[in-house]
């Protein structure tokens, strides 16, 4: 939970910086941020980044681009609450992927009943947007996957610095051609900070180690009261107003989130990443030898 804090906490602190300085400059900010964190004491070995290793951190790279990218763009225009609750359909989704039961069907039609009521009865919802925080949810899903194998595959965070250091190489361009109109002062300098280190250093790091010692499947349970987390500072920090609709579409995604990853068992021998994903348990303590990809 402490992950949810400080990620839609800096969520919402994004909300203020982008009319400002634009989305591409805050993703690239953050990921400047925690390689300035990381650099320093997980500097990836040389030895160790065949790309046999190396290939899954790379992709975790590209996964935070596109969706650091696409979700921020997403909470600009519709609002941190909407849009990470349309994010987190696909957390959602994973952890349902290879289930047949009736109960997760009726729990995914419950959460599409959730964003249809969050995007389609109360004012006019910007498609663009939706569009954008669909992307992120993919991108979430991705990096549950991938972050899991690059915590197994490198030691510490070795593997999160290899992605770091991608992301950054994508974003940078772009952040640098919106940068002449971005709108500079030493408070926003002080946001960005804030910003990087509450959005990437604090939860990416914290992920990297509990996805270490937990299944994605708990991971994703315990992350399932997310868009409520960010409702509540898109209230307190953005000002946000959402309708009675809303609330309720928020409560209708997570309780069927809760719900659906609660009372799922996964087979341990799924043949499908995803299940085996959720399924595999992790390591009760951390390894001090690195395991092969």
């Amino acid at each position: 939970m402490g992950t949810e804090v400080s990620i839609n906490l800096g969520s919402a602190l994004a909300g203020v910086a982008i009319p400002f300085v634009g989305s591409p400059v805050v993703v690239a900010v953050r990921q400047i941020v925690m390689l300035a964190v990381l650099l320093p004491f997980y500097r990836p070995r040389r030895a160790l980044l065949t790309w046999r290793r190396l290939w899954p951190a790379v992709a975790l790279g590209v996964a935070l681009a596109v969706m650091n990218l696409s979700f921020y763009e997403a909470v600009h225009l519709l609002g941190l609450g909407i849009a990470a609750t349309i994010e987190f359909l696909g957390p959602l989704l994973l952890a349902l992927a290879t289930s047949r039961r009736m109960l997760d069907v009726v729990c995914v039609f419950v959460a599409g009943a959730g964003v249809v009521l969050l995007t389609g009865l109360e004012g006019r919802i910007d498609a663009w947007g939706v569009a954008l925080s669909l992307i992120a949810a993919a991108a979430w899903a991705a990096y549950i996957l991938l972050t899991r194998r690059v915590a197994l595959a490198l030691p510490g965070l070795e593997g999160l610095t290899v992605a770091s250091i991608v992301s950054l190489v994508l974003i940078l361009p772009v952040a640098l051609v919106t940068l002449p109109g971005a709108e500079f002062s030493w408070s926003t300098a002080g946001l960005l900070l804030g910003i990087g280190i509450l959005s990437s250093a604090i939860p990416y790091a914290l992920d990297t180690f509990i996805l270490r010692r937990i299944t994605a499947r708990l991971y994703a349970i315990i992350t399932s009261f997310g868009p409520v987390v960010a409702a509540i500072f898109g209230w307190i920090v953005l000002g946000e107003r959402l309708g009675p609709v809303q609330l309720l579409a928020i409560v209708l995604v997570c309780a069927a989130a809760g719900t659906a990853i609660a009372t799922q068992r996964p087979s341990p021998h799924s043949k499908w990443p995803w299940g085996q994903a959720f399924a595999v348990p992790m390591p009760s303590r951390p390894r001090t030898v690195p395991r092969a990809a």
